[in-house]
């Protein structure tokens, strides 16, 4: 993954937001249902857990084990379609 490697909970929501829409989902499935309000864009992830009532460190970890996986997943798939590629030109 090019953007992001890793989110910390000093990193602005819109920050993180604007880095990987993808994460969108997690925060909106921990309770975050206002992450597009202005409010929102000015908080850091540590000050929206607080206002939600959500431990940081337990959101973060989320985060980034879903931003590991993601990237795992996609050198896999860039793997497998050099392997396929490598077999297509030996054809």
């Amino acid at each position: 993954m090019e953007g992001i490697k890793e989110v910390k909970k000093d990193m602005g929501i819109a920050e993180i937001l604007s880095l990987d829409m993808t994460i969108a989902p997690i925060l909106m499935a921990s309770g975050m249902h206002c992450i597009g309000c202005p409010a929102s864009a000015g908080e850091t992830l540590a000050e929206a857990a607080v206002v939600h009532g959500l431990d940081a460190d337990e959101l973060v970890s989320k985060i980034n084990e879903f931003i590991r996986g993601k990237a795992e997943y996609e050198a896999g798939h860039k793997t497998v379609s050099t392997d396929r590629e490598s077999i297509a030109d030996e054809k």
